[in-house]
C-alpha cells in the first residue's frame, strides 16, 4: 500500500507552496519547490497594500537588481514577479534559526561574537560595493544556518538611489541614531546596525542612541580593544565611527587574530557548562557526604 503524496497549498507561477513558515517579516512565508529547477526554495508573498500599483514595477526590477549578489553570507536571492496583484519574492531556503534564537537571551562567547560581526560586516560590504545599503539588521533578520553561518536578508537592502526594498519607509530597533532622527542613511548607518547587533550579543540589550556604555561592563570578558571597536560602530555621531563596511570587518578580523594570539579569549568559559559543572560538583559533594554518614553509622552499630 502505497501513501498518498499531499499536494501543495497554492501554486505560483512554477513554484509549489509546500508549508507556510514563520514569515519573520511582511506577507506571508512558505517553503516550496521550484518545479523547473527541481529545488527547494522559500518564497515570500508580500501583502497587496506593501508597495502601491504605481510603484510596483520599479520594487520589482529594483529587487531583482539584488539577484546580482553574490555572497555567502547573503540571501541568495533567485526571483521576482507579481501574482494576482500580490509581489513575490524568491530566495534561498535555510535550515536553522535566528541568531536571536542562538542568544537564548544571554550574552554570547566573545569570539562567537568576532566571528558573526566578521561574517556580517563583511557582506554588509559587498552589498556597499554593489550598490546597495541600509540592510536593517536585527538579531531577529540574521538566520544562523546549520552550519553555524550568518546570513543578511537580501530583501532588506536598498539601492542608493534610496529606493527601499522594504517599502514600508518605518524605522527599526537597530537603525542608527541619524535615521530616527529623520536624516537619509547612508553605508554609516549600517555599520551601526551590525554594531548594535554585536553590542546586544555581547550584552544583551541594544545600545542608547545618545552613546552607550563599554559592553565590558555588563560582560567581564569582552577585552578592552573590543569595547573600542564596538563603541566606535555605534557612535551616535556617523563622522566618528568607521567610515566604510570594509575597514569595520578588517579591524574585527585583526583584532580577534590578536586576541588568539595574546590567548585572550581562552579563559572564556560557557555559563551553561559553568551551572552544568557546579551541578556536577553539587551532587559529588552531597554523595560523598551521604556515604560518610552511612560509613559511620555503620561503624557505629558494629561497635
Amino acid at each position: 500500500m502505497t501513501t498518498a503524496v499531499p499536494g501543495p497549498i497554492a501554486v505560483i507561477e512554477h513554484y509549489n507552496l509546500l508549508e507556510r513558515l514563520d514569515p519573520a517579516g511582511p506577507g506571508e512565508l512558505f517553503r516550496a519547490r521550484d518545479t523547473k529547477k527541481g529545488r527547494t526554495v522559500a518564497v515570500r508573498l508580500l501583502p497587496a497594500d506593501f508597495v502601491g500599483v504605481a510603484n510596483r514595477r520599479t520594487f520589482i526590477e529594483s529587487a531583482r537588481g539584488l539577484a546580482s549578489l553574490s555572497h555567502p553570507n547573503v540571501t541568495t536571492l533567485f526571483d521576482v514577479g507579481e501574482h494576482n496583484g500580490r509581489v513575490f519574492i524568491v530566495f534561498e531556503y535555510l535550515r536553522g534559526q535566528s541568531l536571536r534564537s542562538e542568544m537564548g537571551g544571554r550574552p554570547m562567547h566573545v569570539r562567537r561574537v568576532l566571528e558573526l560581526g566578521i561574517q556580517m560586516s563583511d557582506a554588509i560590504a559587498n552589498a556597499h560595493a554593489s550598490g546597495y545599503a541600509h540592510c536593517g539588521l536585527s538579531p531577529d533578520s540574521v538566520v544562523i544556518t546549520a552550519k553555524g553561518h550568518a546570513k543578511i536578508p537580501a530583501l532588506a537592502l536598498a539601492s542608493r538611489d534610496g529606493f527601499a526594498a522594504s517599502g514600508t519607509g518605518q524605522l527599526h530597533d537597530y537603525d542608527a541614531p541619524e535615521e530616527a532622527r529623520g536624516l537619509p542613511p547612508d553605508e554609516r548607518s549600517d555599520i551601526y546596525s551590525v554594531g548594535a547587533v554585536m553590542y546586544e550579543t555581547l550584552t544583551g540589550r541594544r545600545p542608547m542612541h545618545r552613546g552607550a556604555a563599554a559592553p565590558s561592563g555588563s560582560n567581564p570578558h569582552v577585552p578592552p580593544e573590543l569595547d573600542e571597536v564596538v563603541l566606535k560602530a555605534v557612535a551616535p555621531n556617523p563622522d566618528n565611527r568607521f567610515q566604510s563596511a570594509a575597514a569595520f570587518a578588517a579591524q574585527l578580523r585583526s583584532l580577534g587574530a590578536q586576541l588568539d594570539a595574546r590567548g585572550v579569549l581562552s579563559d572564556e568559559e560557557d555559563p551553561d557548562a559553568g551551572r552544568t559543572s557546579n551541578n556536577v560538583t553539587r551532587v559529588v559533594v552531597t554523595a560523598a557526604t551521604i556515604l560518610a554518614g552511612a560509613g559511620a553509622l555503620a561503624w557505629w552499630f558494629l561497635r
